[in-house]
């Protein structure tokens, strides 16, 4: 049976749906917990702002805002507990695509997708002060009492995108195993890596400014250049 065969077709859509349903299933369960925990997840999430700003406060001003704010903390929280159903999840779709020889590196690939992941959450967390110190401070005398909802949004949204912009080293590494890429390209690419790293990091990150911008785009270039000495000694291609 071809891969352009409607069966097939319908058979990888088929397998797809099971696995979003348990992508769904094990960060519905994941939340769950880290409802359980959210006193002390909304307190390890906004020590960064009372660090950076001790004497502003944090406010709510609609009914709703702070339930909603429940809800994407549990959600996060599910997230990072899930993570590695999900990426599992993700690698083992992708997996048929390989041979025999790529497939023995899923539990090594799959592990240092969550560690890069959660890697590249916590190092989020630990430039988000910095970050927020810069940001808040462009106006000494405006007060920087924030909404809470909008302060969530951002932090949440700011963790998630150095947890994600983290992961590309491995999808790299996959490609050189695979024949599709070599060190020798990436040697060459390096001009048009840093390029692409810091538009890419331009892109995702949520507030677009320049300090934020090279707290992203340095350990994503670095991630880069390890990726090249691995493909390099490891992969000996």
């Amino acid at each position: 049976m071809s891969a352009d065969d409607p069966q097939s077709i319908l058979k990888h859509l088929e397998e797809l749906r099971w696995r979003i349903f348990r992508i769904f299933i094990a960060v519905l369960a994941g939340s769950v917990v880290a409802f359980g925990f959210a006193d002390s997840l909304t307190a390890i999430l906004e020590a960064p702002f009372y660090t950076a700003t001790p004497d502003s406060e944090l406010q709510s001003l609609a009914v709703a805002e702070k339930w909603g704010v429940l809800m994407r903390v549990g959600l996060f929280g599910g997230l990072l507990l899930a993570s590695p159903v999900v990426l599992y999840q993700i690698w083992g779709f992708i997996n048929p695509a390989l041979n025999t020889r790529e497939r023995k590196w899923a539990f090594p690939v799959v592990g240092t997708l969550v560690l890069l992941f959660v890697g590249g959450v916590l190092f989020g967390y630990w430039t988000l002060p910095r970050g927020l110190k810069f940001l808040l401070g462009i106006f000494p005398g405006v007060q920087t009492d924030l909404r809470i909802g909008l302060y969530y949004s951002f932090v949440l949204r700011y963790l998630l995108a150095f947890g994600l912009a983290f992961l590309y080293p491995v999808f790299l590494f996959t490609a050189a195993a695979a024949n599709i890429v070599s060190s020798e390209q990436l040697a060459r690419g390096r001009r048009w890596a840093v390029l692409i790293v810091v538009i890419g990091a331009a892109l995702i990150t949520p507030s677009g400014d320049a300090l934020t911008l090279m707290f992203l785009s340095v350990p994503l270039y670095l991630l880069y250049e390890i990726t090249y000495w691995l493909v390099r000694f490891v992969l000996k291609k």
